[in-house]
C-alpha cells in the first residue's frame, strides 16, 4: 500500500485537539485513530503495539539478526489536527495527473491559485490531494503517520536488515502538549526523527525558544465625572504596555531567525485588563533579553501608576533543539545522505515554531524533524501529492539502512 492511500483513511477520522481542555488527551476522539494504528501495527507484526491511557501509541520492531548492536532509532508523528479550520467530515479530493494550474475546491468554489501558491507548478503531472474546501486535510500530521506506517510495511515485506525501530504516535501536538507525557524511557530509542515538516527533503533542527506571557493590569474605577487624579483605566495602561514593545518586532514584520513579540489576545474593563503574548527567538541570549524587556516595561509602568498595577506571568514553553542536536549531529548528516539518496535536495531552514521533537530533545531524546511533502497546513488550502509522500518514505527507508549497524 502506498502512503497516500493510508492518508486518505486517516484524514477522514476526526482527531482535532482542544487547547481549552484540561484532560489528557484534550479530546477523546483522538483514541479512534490511536486504536486503529495499534491494530495496523500488530497486523504488521509489531506485537507490543499499544495505546496508553493518555493516547500515546508505542510500538517496537525488534532488530534483525546481525543488527542487534545498533542503537534504537525512533520515528514519531502526531495524530491530532489543529482547530484553526474544521477537521470533521474531511473529504479528500484526488487530482490525478494534475495539470499545474489553478485548482477549484468543489465544496466551496474557492480557488487555489498558482499566483498565490507558486509551488503548485512543480507538482504538474503528479497526483495532487486537496480537501473539498470545507475543511483542512489533516496531512499535518497524518501524512507523517502514513509515511512511517508505509516505511514499516516495506521494511518487513522486503526483509530489509534493520536495527531496533521504535514507533511513537502522539496526541495534542497542535496545542503544544504532544511531548508532555511521552515516555522516553519506555520508547526505547537512542535518538529519533519526527516526521512533521513541510515539503519532501526538509530537515529541521533549529526552532524558536518560546515563552507565553500573561500581562494583568489592575485599574482603579470611579465615576468618570470625578475621575481626575483618581481613576486608573486598566485598558489604557495595557495599551501603554503594548505600545512600549518594538513595533517591528512582530510576526508580520519578521522572518528567518528573527524573533518577535506576538499579541495573541486582549480583554479588559476599567478595573482589569489582560494581554496574552507569545515570545519567540532562535537565539537564547536574545530570547532572555525579550523576557527582560517585558519585565522592564512592567516595572516602569508600576513606578508611574503604583506598585502592583501591572503583573507579569512568564512561562517558558520550549527551547531551541539545536543545543541538544549538536552533540548528535550524525542525525543531520545521515538525514542529508538519506535525502540525497531519495533524489531530493536537502532543505535546511530554522523552524519558525516548535515541534514535539524540540521538547523531546530536552527530555533526552535528540529528535530533528523531517518533511512530509505537504503544504498550506492549518487551512482549507492544505495539499500534498502522492509522489512527494513516496519520496518521504524513501528518506525514512534510507535512514533505516544508515542506522542498521
Amino acid at each position: 500500500m502506498r502512503a497516500y492511500e493510508r492518508l486518505l483513511t486517516y484524514a477522514k477520522m476526526y482527531t482535532t485537539s482542544d487547547e481549552t481542555s484540561t484532560t489528557h488527551p484534550t479530546t477523546m476522539r483522538q483514541f479512534d485513530l490511536a486504536k486503529l494504528l495499534v491494530e495496523q501495527l500488530k497486523e504488521l507484526g509489531l506485537a507490543d503495539a499499544r495505546v496508553d491511557e493518555h493516547c500515546y501509541v508505542y510500538a517496537t520492531l525488534p532488530a534483525t539478526a546481525g543488527c542487534e548492536a545498533a542503537k534504537g532509532l525512533g520515528f514519531i508523528a502526531h495524530m491530532d489536527t489543529t482547530d484553526s479550520a474544521p477537521g470533521e467530515n474531511v473529504n479528500p479530493i484526488l487530482h490525478e495527473n494534475y495539470d499545474g494550474g489553478d485548482v477549484v475546491l468543489p465544496g466551496t468554489g474557492d480557488v487555489m491559485r498558482v499566483s498565490d501558491f507558486p509551488f503548485l507548478k512543480e507538482m504538474k503531472g503528479q497526483t495532487l490531494i486537496t480537501t473539498d474546501g470545507t475543511t483542512l486535510l489533516g496531512a499535518d500530521d497524518k501524512a507523517g503517520i502514513a509515511e512511517i506506517m508505509t516505511m514499516l510495511e516495506r521494511v518487513i515485506a522486503e526483509k530489509r536488515p534493520h536495527g531496533k525501530l521504535c514507533i511513537g504516535f502522539t496526541p495534542d501536538e497542535e496545542v503544544g502538549q504532544g511531548a508532555d507525557l511521552f515516555d522516553v524511557e519506555h520508547f526505547g530509542a537512542a535518538y529519533a526523527y519526527t516526521v512533521d515538516g513541510g515539503d519532501a527533503g526538509q530537515i529541521e533542527y533549529e526552532n524558536f525558544n518560546a515563552a507565553a506571557v500573561v500581562v494583568t493590569v489592575h485599574g482603579v474605577s470611579v465615576h468618570p465625572g470625578t475621575a481626575k487624579d483618581v481613576m486608573v483605566n486598566a485598558q489604557n495602561v495595557a495599551f501603554a504596555f503594548h505600545a512600549a514593545l518594538p513595533e517591528f518586532d512582530r510576526p508580520e514584520h519578521t522572518e528567518g531567525r528573527e524573533g518577535f513579540y506576538h499579541l495573541c489576545s486582549m480583554q479588559g474593563t476599567v478595573t482589569e485588563a489582560k494581554l496574552g503574548y507569545i515570545i519567540r527567538d532562535h537565539d537564547a541570549a536574545a530570547f532572555a533579553l525579550r523576557k527582560q524587556e517585558m519585565v522592564h516595561i512592567a516595572d516602569r509602568l508600576n513606578s508611574f501608576y503604583g506598585a502592583g498595577t501591572v503583573e507579569l506571568e512568564i512561562k517558558d514553553s520550549y527551547f531551541n533543539m539545536l543545543e541538544k542536536i549538536r552533540p548528535h549531529f550524525h542525525l543531520i548528516e545521515n538525514a542529508r545522505k538519506a535525502t540525497l539518496a531519495a533524489g531530493l535536495t536537502p532543505d535546511e531552514n530554522p523552524i519558525r515554531g516548535g515541534t514535539d521533537g524540540a521538547q523531546l530533545s530536552f527530555k533526552g531524546l535528540p529528535c530533528p524533524n523531517l518533511g512530509t511533502g505537504g503544504f498550506n497546513f492549518h487551512g482549507p488550502f492544505e495539499c500534498i501529492t502522492a509522489e512527494k509522500m513516496d519520496q518521504c518514505v524513501e528518506v525514512l527507508l534510507n535512514l533505516v539502512e544508515l542506522y542498521k549497524a
